[in-house]
């Protein structure tokens, strides 16, 4: 019996030796990435933007496929929906507020799933209000780049309520509807580099 037990104890330790060896941590390598959404528009129409200066941690398994965790901050002044006047509308108190919420944040609760079906659940920090979110995800392999670095690939996709974070600007149409839409679709093309 105690040999039994002995060698269950060395299977796990073993089993979390292997793991722990396998499990990487990656920084955003912003050059090769994207953050971007997309909103619709006086009803008929979308526009999309994106998010130019950012930063994440992620902790994961390339053996695996699997995320750890998941740690982002993205600046809201560098919105960027190719229209400096909307922009500047966007960085507004009618918006973001910018100048008194440069960031927003994201940090993982929990993440399931593998390779190409992950589940991120976390809490999305904007204007100070603070909601649990879901993205949909992939981790789309690990490789070594021409000069020597290892990177991984990285997407993801989600939906939120722009109400939910104080986002509420609008107008009315007189044709009915509104300016902007409420929903607004996020996506990201994330390729990181492994910690040394």
């Amino acid at each position: 019996m105690f040999k039994k037990t002995l060698g269950i104890i060395f299977a796990l330790l073993f089993t979390l030796a292997v793991s722990a060896a396998s499990a990487a941590t990656y920084t955003v390598d912003n050059v090769h990435s994207q953050v971007h959404f997309k909103v619709a528009h006086l009803v008929i129409s979308t526009v999309r933007g994106e998010f130019t200066d950012y930063s994440a941690t992620i902790d994961a398994d390339p053996a695996s496929k699997t995320l750890n965790s998941v740690q982002a901050v993205v600046k809201t002044a560098s919105i960027d929906t190719r229209n400096q006047k909307r922009d500047d509308h966007l960085r507004s108190a009618d918006f973001f507020d910018a100048s008194n919420h440069p960031e927003m944040t994201f940090k993982s609760t929990k993440v399931v799933g593998n390779g190409d079906d992950i589940t991120v659940y976390g809490d999305l920090t904007i204007r100070g209000n603070t909601r649990n979110v879901k993205l949909h995800g992939k981790f789309n392999g690990e490789v070594k780049d021409p000069w020597g670095n290892t990177k991984a690939g990285f997407e993801a996709t989600g939906k939120i309520n722009r109400q939910d974070f104080g986002l509420s600007w609008n107008k009315a149409l007189d044709t009915g509807g509104l300016v902007v839409g409420d929903e607004v679709e996020i996506g990201l093309e994330i390729e990181a580099a492994r910690a040394q």
